[in-house]
Order: structure tokens, then sequence, then C-alpha cells
């Protein structure tokens, strides 16, 4: 588990890819710069996807927790 405090949370769990970075896309221009959004996803793809996008976008991943059924993705907005 990680103490990391997310100022949004996405639950994107059920989407099809690529709606779980679509929805993490839409909420990270929404916040701050400096906010952390968790998007939480049961697709397998969200696990190449973010970390990809992230770095593309210049976001930084902080953390990506594997749970029973989904992972949470802690992404930094830049």
């Amino acid at each position: 588990m990680t103490d990391i405090e997310p100022d949004e949370t996405v639950d994107a769990r059920g989407a099809a890819c690529p709606g779980p970075l679509m929805d993490l896309i839409g909420t990270i221009r929404d916040v701050e710069s400096g906010d952390v959004v968790r998007l939480l996803s049961d697709a397998e793809q969200s696990l190449t996807d973010v970390p990809e996008w992230a770095e593309e976008a210049g976001n930084e991943l902080l953390a990506v927790e594997e749970l029973d059924d989904h992972n949470a993705f802690y992404v930094e907005k830049s």
C-alpha cells in the first residue's frame, strides 16, 4: 500500500481500453499542476498505456499498486 494521498480519484474499473486512459487524461486536464490523480483500472492494457502516456505527456507516474482485482495508478500533473 502506498501512502500517497490523491487529490482526485478516477474509478474506471469495468471500462474497456482505452476508456481508463481517456478518463485519466480528462481529469488531469482539470487539476492544478502538482496535483495527484489516482486511476483505478482493471484493464490489463492500462499497465502499459498509463506509464507510456505519463512519460509522453510529461507527467510523473509516482506509483502503481497491483491490488486483488484492479490496479491503482498515481499520476502527478507537471
